[in-house]
């Protein structure tokens, strides 16, 4: 308890000699939003001039002020350096716990979005590119697991939402060409959808790749029988 307890009252300390207002310069080089992880943002704003954060459903988060670049944020229990130099990114103070890794959240692009963001307002098109750029970044990055988008895939089947399930799951085949599954997948979205013939030419790609998928096969024979 003691060494969690110093640090934090050394960062008290240290602000309390700081105003906690902000620069405009500080202000319009920093405010916007950070990239926390491949599918997560983490927005910096100011009330008053006084740094805050958005993150995780939170929407007002006041930071605590060290010095005219560095703040402590209570939610991560971390010290958030503002570094302008190449381009503005946050970098966390370095500390024995994170085990020797430096973490760097980059400042997005205005209109910039996640995968997720961008698959959300149903801008398809834009959320394949931004999860094929995690992909070619980070093959095993659990944010284009094929897994995961298959489950999402599955949520808004059972949402009766079959575009947006379509959507999802056509991206799947795009980042998994190979896997038989993704077009299983696909063929019952758009079976369910009562599009027949989408949905036998995506079962047939499906046991193109594994005959033995027995789920292809009820579907196929279900919907080819006479």
């Amino acid at each position: 308890m003691k060494k969690l307890l110093y640090p934090f009252l050394f960062l008290v300390l240290t602000s309390s000699c700081t105003s906690q207002k902000n620069s405009e310069e500080f202000i319009s080089s920093t405010k916007g939003r950070y990239l926390f992880n491949a599918n997560e943002v983490i927005e910096i704003y100011f009330k008053d001039e006084i740094l805050h954060a958005k993150w995780r459903g939170n929407d007002d988060i006041e930071l605590l002020k060290i010095n005219d670049s560095s703040f402590y944020m209570k939610e991560l229990n971390e010290k958030m350096l503002f570094v302008s130099q190449p381009e503005m990114h946050i970098e966390l103070a370095e500390k024995t716990e994170h085990n020797g890794v430096k973490y760097h959240f980059r400042k997005m692009k205005a209109g910039e979005k996640t995968p997720i963001e961008y698959f959300k307002d149903k801008e398809f098109d834009n959320a394949l590119q931004a999860f094929q750029a995690i992909q070619q970044k980070d093959s095993l990055n659990k944010t284009i697991r094929q897994r995961t988008l298959n489950t999402m895939g599955y949520r808004y089947l059972r949402k009766n939402d079959f575009e947006s399930a379509i959507e999802m799951f056509k991206i799947n085949t795009v980042l998994y060409p190979k896997s038989s599954n993704t077009f299983d997948s696909l063929g019952e979205a758009y079976y369910l959808n009562k599009d027949t013939l989408n949905a036998i030419d995506n079962f047939k790609k499906a046991l193109a790749i594994n005959p033995e998928n027995r789920s292809a096969k009820r579907f196929l024979k279900r919907l080819t029988k006479k």
